[in-house]
């Protein structure tokens, strides 16, 4: 395929490149320490910034507060954003993963009153699915939603919730028929994270940070109203969220912590000081890594040609987040190491890329889950059996 831009693809990064160039004041950097300080206006403002000029939602549809734009043009202003210096989006969960759920399965009533807020960033979602006892094997949650009327009374816990202490809202999995097969017994919501019962607990991480919490529900009572998709449906409404989730972790071609250009620049500005040999071991070690980077970045850009020409997100997101996790690890380790002695105790983005990525790792389905999914939808590998279904992935997908 032709990696380089095509002419209207061209006009509309130097677009994006401009309006980043003329509101850099008003948006975040790399290591301000904005959220993992917790003090996220300055993460709201730069979102909304970037929102205003029409740079947020822009695959989503233009009736639900999207651009209408294209795959490409995501990654052309992620790219953007990364050369710029500018993280992550802080709503990066609701407009990635919980908006594209209530696109597909959420009612009128809910994508009015939720999708735009979420795009400029009044509001924060978080994604509820991951609970103590059942790990990466989702269909085994245990938080129950008990039906009263026309509510639900909701108990149990989750955690490894990204941003939980800030958020608003949540997309919520829950166990509605226990009497069901594992996989066909399950039901979304969207839960108000202010609501009375909900206890969010932030779990301090060895960077320093906590973005990953904790979550009690004690009898929460939530709306029918606020169900996303049939009853005893959630497993598929859920697949919607995953499939997003590891597209937008690992499908866009993009970086996973540090960049591979910042990365360069920072090794090539230290390694005068080692000796001839030491040398020669880091450039071995940063081309090896560059390869990677770059391996992962082009499978990106063909998953999203493909995309672009109305394929579904196919298992080379798994393949890139996983690569992609893999690389950025790699790449901090070797900047932290070369910055001599104070790398050790020097507070700087090497450091937080570093102690931030294993957590990375497990977000979206833990390496051994993609390194089955790869190996069964891209090898052909015989299938791993799921628990007492002995189901296959394509059959769960089914489900």
């Amino acid at each position: 395929m032709n990696f380089d831009d095509t002419p209207e693809e061209a006009a509309y990064r130097e677009q994006v490149r401009t309006y980043i160039a003329d509101h850099r004041d008003q948006l975040i950097s790399v290591g301000d320490g904005a959220r993992r300080e917790g003090d996220l206006t300055r993460a709201r403002e730069s979102q909304r910034v970037m929102y205003e000029g029409g740079y947020v939602g822009i695959t989503w549809p233009k009736d639900v507060g999207g651009q209408g734009g294209s795959p490409m043009q995501q990654a052309i202003v992620d790219q953007e954003l990364g050369k710029a210096g500018v993280p992550g989006h802080v709503g990066l969960i609701g407009i990635g993963m919980c908006g594209p759920t209530v696109i597909s399965h959420g009612s009128d009533d809910q994508k009015q009153r939720y999708l735009k807020r979420l795009l400029s960033c009044e509001d924060i979602w978080c994604q509820l699915f991951s609970e103590p006892a059942s790990g990466s094997d989702l269909a085994a949650l245990r938080t129950r939603a008990v039906r009263e009327g026309d509510s639900w009374r909701i108990n149990g816990q989750k955690v490894w919730t990204t941003l939980a202490q800030y958020a608003d809202y949540g997309i919520l999995l829950t166990r509605t028929d226990p009497t069901l097969a594992k996989h066909k017994g399950l039901t979304m919501f969207v839960v108000d994270m202010k609501a009375p019962g909900v206890t969010v607990r932030p779990l301090r991480q060895m960077s320093g940070s906590a973005e990953f919490n904790e979550v009690f529900f004690d009898d929460v009572i939530v709306h029918d109203s606020e169900r996303l998709g049939e009853v005893n449906d959630g497993w598929r409404v859920g697949l919607t969220t995953l499939m997003s989730e590891r597209l937008t972790l690992g499908g866009g071609g993009g970086e996973m912590g540090i960049s591979g250009g910042t990365a360069a620049s920072f090794i090539a500005s230290q390694i005068g000081s080692l000796s001839e040999d030491r040398q020669a071991l880091v450039r071995q070690d940063f081309g090896r890594v560059w390869t990677q980077l770059l391996a992962t970045r082009y499978t990106g850009y063909r998953l999203l040609s493909a995309i672009s020409k109305g394929a579904m997100p196919g298992p080379e997101a798994s393949a890139g987040k996983l690569a992609g996790t893999k690389a950025g690890r790699q790449l901090a380790d070797l900047a932290v190491r070369v910055s001599g002695d104070g790398g050790v105790w020097f507070e700087g983005p090497w450091q937080a890329s570093q102690a931030g990525l294993p957590g990375l790792a497990i977000a979206g389905g833990t390496d051994e889950v993609l390194r089955n999914v790869i190996g069964e939808r891209v090898l052909g590998l015989p299938p791993e059996p799921r628990a007492d279904k002995g189901l296959s992935f394509e059959e769960s997908v089914k489900l």
